[in-house]
């Protein structure tokens, strides 16, 4: 996919200078209140937020051939938040019905796991219901069960994502839709409906391997990070610059996305632990920092709660 930023918003920003805030929506946890996500959503762009953001868990089996890569052990290999987890998709669609501003993105979809086909109808109706606001998140997972439940092999699963990214890229902007792919094949169609960013919302890529930079360097729009030190931020980084060169893109075109996970035993303990991760984020050049408060809160009105005192300190 060629670089696209989409079309300009009109967003309240944080009180961080030059960096846009972002926050997870309450999805899973003791979050996990469909019910509750207007409201949430609605108080967080009231509070200068810039974007708002859902994950993706399909199932949490009870042994794992996958330990979680942010500090899974054998006697705890996930947290136990990922138990409960509401559907993003439906998650976003809440968000976007009660929001004006804020942009709405994924950190990330499994993208391999989806039928392409489905997906974009999917994608496409959310960029419309937004008024153009979404930003698509795709990754690899990690948890090779989610791969079984879902009928998808879990080798070649990078193959398959670039097979997915090809599909969507199609089904967004080909007229009439035709694909041949290595899973599926889309017969000639007419697919009127067509997002409201042209000509595709911004897809941004998850991953932590020189592969998975690489492949943001070829054909994304920017990289969904996590917390990490800043060598491995700006190693990694360095990647997917050399990989869009390569490709002939303008590595300056790209986003980054940095995701802080306030956690107990990660480094980035409380809230109290973002700004300094923020000073870094500005340091290395990043713009966009998504918080996610779904280890720190004790239920939706406290979420709220720490992302008030978050933006507007006393």
């Amino acid at each position: 996919m060629t670089s696209n930023p989409g079309p300009a918003t009109s967003v309240r920003r944080g009180p961080v200078s030059g960096t846009r805030l972002g926050l997870a929506l309450p999805q899973y946890g003791a979050l996990a209140d469909p019910a509750a996500v207007a409201r949430f959503a609605t108080a967080a762009e009231d509070l200068g937020f810039g974007s708002l953001w859902v994950g993706d868990r399909i199932l949490t089996p009870l042994e794992p051939s996958d330990l979680y890569p942010g500090g899974g052990t054998p006697e705890h290999p996930y947290p136990n938040e990922f138990e409960t987890f509401a559907d993003p998709f439906t998650t976003l669609a809440t968000a976007a019905a009660v929001t004006r501003t804020v942009r709405l993105g994924m950190s990330a979809l499994t993208g391999p796991v989806y039928s392409p086909v489905l997906l974009a109808r999917a994608l496409t109706s959310l960029d419309l219901a937004s008024g153009g606001r979404l930003d698509v998140g795709l990754g690899l997972g990690w948890l090779r069960e989610e791969y079984f439940a879902t009928g998808v092999p879990w080798a070649g699963r990078g193959k398959r994502l670039d097979a997915v990214l090809d599909a969507l890229e199609a089904l967004w902007t080909g007229d009439p839709v035709e694909h041949e792919g290595p899973q599926w094949r889309i017969a000639p169609s007419t697919v009127g409906l067509r997002p409201a960013q042209d000509p595709r919302p911004p897809v941004l890529l998850g991953g932590f391997s020189p592969p998975a930079l690489a492949r943001v360097g070829r054909r994304a729009d920017g990289w969904l990070a996590g917390w990490m030190p800043k060598q491995y931020l700006t190693g990694l980084w360095s990647v997917a610059l050399e990989a869009a060169e390569k490709a002939g893109r303008d590595p300056g075109t790209l986003r980054r996305v940095l995701r802080i996970n306030p956690r107990a035993g990660t480094g980035v303990e409380t809230v109290a632990d973002v700004p300094p991760c923020l000073d870094v984020a500005r340091e290395l050049g990043i713009t966009e920092v998504l918080v996610d408060l779904h280890y720190v809160a004790k239920d939706v009105d406290h979420a709220l709660e720490l992302a008030a005192e978050f933006v507007h300190p006393r």
